[in-house]
């Protein structure tokens, strides 16, 4: 990981919901949800906007590793969502390094809609060895299958 460049990450970023990534849709492909998803509201669902949120920081990060032998994964997502944002809805985001250890890095993140901010969250990505995150994946797969 260069820690030189990871501390100088800045991004802004514009996102418009998808009529698909609402409570009400995500909830009624869930087997705890569908029975109530039709009650939920038609908003930006709250698991779509980490997703979102995310992703864009993973992408960041990528830019400063060594893909070949490293991999980046969450380790910490802390949000508030505080406001609804419905389908349609344009999102500006940005975010910023907030701090960065030995192999991690916790960026600040905001998304605003037109009319107010809508979310403040921490994203804490950690840089892995890919061939130690893949071995970990591999004894889990085998003990599902053993399990069998």
């Amino acid at each position: 990981m260069n820690h030189q460049g990871v501390s100088e990450i800045f991004f802004e970023e514009s996102y418009t919901v998808p009529a698909d990534q609402t409570a009400r849709s995500l909830f009624a492909r869930l087997p705890h949800g569908s029975a109530y998803a039709q009650k939920m509201i038609e908003c930006l669902a709250t698991g779509y906007l980490v997703a979102v949120l995310e992703s864009i920081c993973i992408r960041e990060m990528h830019h400063h590793i060594d893909p070949l032998i490293e991999m980046v994964v969450g380790r910490a997502i802390r949000i508030a969502h505080r406001a609804p944002i419905p389908p349609g809805s344009p999102l500006r985001l940005s975010g910023w390094i907030q701090s960065v250890g030995e192999r991690s890095a916790t960026f600040c993140v905001q998304a605003h809609d037109d009319h107010e901010i809508v979310c403040d969250a921490t994203v804490t990505l950690v840089v892995v060895r890919r061939a130690s995150m893949d071995l970990r994946i591999a004894t889990k797969v085998h003990a599902l299958h053993a399990a069998r």
